[in-house]
This record gives structure tokens, sequence and C-alpha cells, in this order.
């Protein structure tokens, strides 16, 4: 918007690192929309935060009409009906071999991950675009380098949600709309707990102690806060960069990819513990 209060819009901000963006833009000074499919998470914010310039809403966002409706509502109150960034982040996942995890699961994650993604583009560029210079962000993911073993359709919606982003950050530009996206690698997250594994050879975690305990202690797969999410969203805004890898050493795995995808598949199958071939 031209001039005033700047305005966020983020879906899954009633936890994890929506909720870290929430806290961070609204403590910068932000007008923040945050929608959540739980409303116990976003009551808690409005008792952290209070209610001024803060907008939340129990949104599911696989419904393309309640997130329509949410945005709508948020932007009116926004100076000229603007809206400065949306940031598409609810997500979930489902780990497992493939045939393991049932159809219907794979669906939810594709409906959640990408295709709520889509009905966020469409339902905040008619925002974006009185807006000067704003920004559609969306969560992407580590996985969308190279897809991951056991995680297969949670990577291919996040490969979606990055060839999208590079997309209509081309098609875009026409609206003086940019977009973006990030790749986290392991962030210190309820999905890490809750996603539910559907094969036997492979144990949920416990907690999220047990994630620490067993995560590297440096390299690009480090356990990171999910504060540092929020943060790097925040620094999008004001950059033109298109992907932000967090850790950025990530974005080798994009590189050596585009080179040998054949040697990364040799590498991923060697650092995962995968099971033998089935003998014929």
């Amino acid at each position: 918007m031209s001039g005033g209060t700047k305005s966020i819009f983020i879906t899954g901000a009633g936890s994890g690192m929506g909720r870290e963006g929430v806290k961070l833009f609204h403590g910068k000074g932000w007008r923040v929309g945050a929608v959540d499919r739980n409303p116990a998470g976003l009551a808690t914010l409005e008792q952290e935060l209070g209610k001024d310039r803060l907008f939340t809403a129990t949104v599911d966002v696989t419904d393309k009409a309640q997130l329509e409706d949410a945005l709508a509502r948020f932007c009116a109150g926004n100076p000229g009906g603007g809206l400065d960034m949306m940031w598409n982040n609810a997500g979930i996942g489902a780990s497992g071999w493939f045939e393991d995890v049932p159809y219907e699961e794979s669906m939810r994650v594709v409906d959640i991950n990408f295709k709520a993604v889509l009905s966020g583009a469409y339902a905040a560029l008619p925002y974006l675009k009185k807006a000067p210079n704003s920004l559609m962000f969306s969560t992407s993911s580590s996985s969308a380098t190279y897809g991951i073993p056991r995680i297969a359709v949670y990577a291919a919606t996040k490969h979606a949600v990055k060839g999208l982003t590079e997309a209509l950050s081309v098609e875009w530009a026409r609206h003086n709309v940019r977009v973006a996206d990030v790749l986290p690698g392991l962030i210190d997250t309820a999905i890490l707990v809750e996603t539910k594994n559907h094969s036997k050879d492979a144990p949920q975690p416990a907690s999220s102690a047990d994630i620490a305990a067993r995560a590297p202690k440096k390299g690009m797969f480090r356990l990171l806060p999910a504060s540092s999410i929020a943060e790097t969203a925040y620094a999008a805004y004001g950059s033109t960069k298109l992907h932000w890898y967090v850790p950025n050493s990530l974005r080798w795995i994009d590189r050596i990819k585009a080179w040998s995808p054949e040697m990364m598949r040799k590498r991923i199958g060697k650092a995962l513990p995968l099971a033998q071939p089935e003998k014929k």
C-alpha cells in the first residue's frame, strides 16, 4: 500500500514458522492477518500480542471460499485496500514408503501444500496489485532441491511450489508484484513430531528433544529454530531474491543436481537408510 502501515497475510499462522512470522512482523509494526485451522493457536496469539494490528480467522486453506473471505475482510482494513505481502505457509506432511501412505492422505498433502498455494495466489493477486512492490512469498522445502525418499508426495508438492514461484516471478512482474519462496532444511516445528509415519520399519520420533538429539550439530541439515524462517521472510520483503535457502548451504544440492541428477540420486541413497532391493 502507498504509505502507512504495511500489511502481511499469513496462512498456517497458529504454530511453527507462521506463528513466529506473525510475532516478528507484528513487532516490526506491520498489520498482520493470521489464519489457521486451529483456533486455539490463534487465540493464544491474540493473548500474547493483543488485537491492535492483528486480524485472526479460523480458515481451512483447502476451502478457497474461506480463504477469499478472510483475505477480503483483512484487506478491507488496510489503507487503499491493498496487501504488501502474502505468505502461503500452511503445510502438512505424510511419511513412509510411497505405497504405504494411503492415497487419501497423499491427496490431503497435495490439497494443503500446493492447491492451497494456488488458491492463495488467485485470492491475493487483486490486493497485491494495489500495493507497490508487493510480494507473494511461499514456504517450499529443502525437499524441493531433490525428491526425498519416504516423503515423496510432500517433496513433489514442494517442487510444485518452487516451480510456480519461478513462473509467477516472471509473469507478475508486469503487475509490479514480486514472487519468492523459502526452502527450509530441518526446522524445529511440530510437523517433525506430528507427521505420521505409515511404514512399520521407521518409528516416529518420540519428541522434539529426540529429534534434536538425532539431528546433526552442524552442516546443512542441522536443526534450526522456526524464528530463522520468520527472519528470512522479513528479509525477503526487502529483496528481489527468488529462492531463499535456510541454511544457505542447501543451495548446493540444487547446483549438484543440475550438473548430475544421477550423482545426487546415488548420494541420497547412501545417506538415507533405505531398504535393500527385493529379490526377484
